[in-house]
């Protein structure tokens, strides 16, 4: 497949451009008009409580399921009606709420596949032995930043949760993504993992826009600079951390609970 051109805008231009987008399921308005706009670079975090259409609107953005109404810009470009792959292959990526793996592989072949999946000369019948070895020098920088590269001869199947959650954000930065969403990447992970994970998502490439769905309030406050509240569908408060940390309507309503 040949990589969508997508050139990014001038400095400080938005990565991710969301107009008004609504995502209905029958009577079940799941996004509700929601407008945002995310640069590059920046962390943003996404709560709210269970139900609030967090997930829906990763869906939405990532091309899982496309918007009843509005529209999104991706690097400028008008991307409302592009396929998932193709939004991977601009540079969006994402992960899920339960990770997706293929068990039967090594954690190695697990990440050089999403490498591969990706790469501009996948399909050439002669392809230099050369390039397979940049997509194996690749693969373990990647197993090497989320501390696997010692296990990568280990089926993935056999890696603890918490490993295996690092393996899954590896497999979504394969594709270098210009936009990576995370979601709730801190789920099932005992306290330590929490603070590890956290501690790798913090040097992830500051070129990488990011967006954290996360129940974990101090992590998600830890990791984002900017916070989007969503309630029922639409955004009831976004500005930065401190501002969302302050505001007694989310504290009342969010922050004085685990299941914000």
């Amino acid at each position: 497949m040949k990589r969508p051109r997508v050139e990014a805008g001038s400095q400080g231009a938005p990565c991710l451009e969301l107009d008004h987008v609504s995502r209905v399921f029958g009577g079940l308005r799941a996004v509700d008009g929601v407008s945002l706009s995310i640069r590059p670079g920046e962390r943003r975090a996404v709560i709210g409580p269970n139900g609030a259409g967090k997930t829906t609107l990763f869906n939405v953005i990532s091309g899982e399921v496309p918007p009843t109404a509005g529209s999104i810009r991706f690097l400028g470009l008008e991307i409302t009606s592009l396929a998932p792959y193709q939004r991977a292959a601009s540079g969006i990526a994402r992960t899920f709420q339960i990770t997706r793996l293929f068990a039967a592989l090594t954690v190695l072949e697990n990440v050089l596949l999403a490498c591969e999946a990706l790469d501009a000369h996948k399909f050439a019948l002669l392809r230099p032995l050369s390039s397979f070895r940049d997509l194996a020098a690749r693969a373990a920088g990647l197993l090497d930043a989320f501390g696997l590269l010692s296990r990568r001869s280990e089926l993935a199947s056999s890696l603890s949760y918490g490993d295996q959650r690092m393996l899954e954000v590896a497999l979504a930065l394969a594709g270098r993504p210009r936009l990576l969403l995370l979601d709730e990447p801190m789920a099932g992970l005992s306290s330590a993992e929490r603070t590890l994970m956290l501690e790798r998502l913090e040097h992830l490439d500051r070129g990488i826009a990011v967006m954290m769905i996360e129940h974990d309030m101090d992590a998600a406050f830890a990791f984002a600079e900017s916070v989007i509240v969503l309630d029922q569908g639409r955004v009831l408060f976004e500005g930065h951390k401190d501002e969302v940390g302050a505001n007694q309507r989310v504290q009342r309503i969010y922050l004085g609970s685990q299941d914000a």
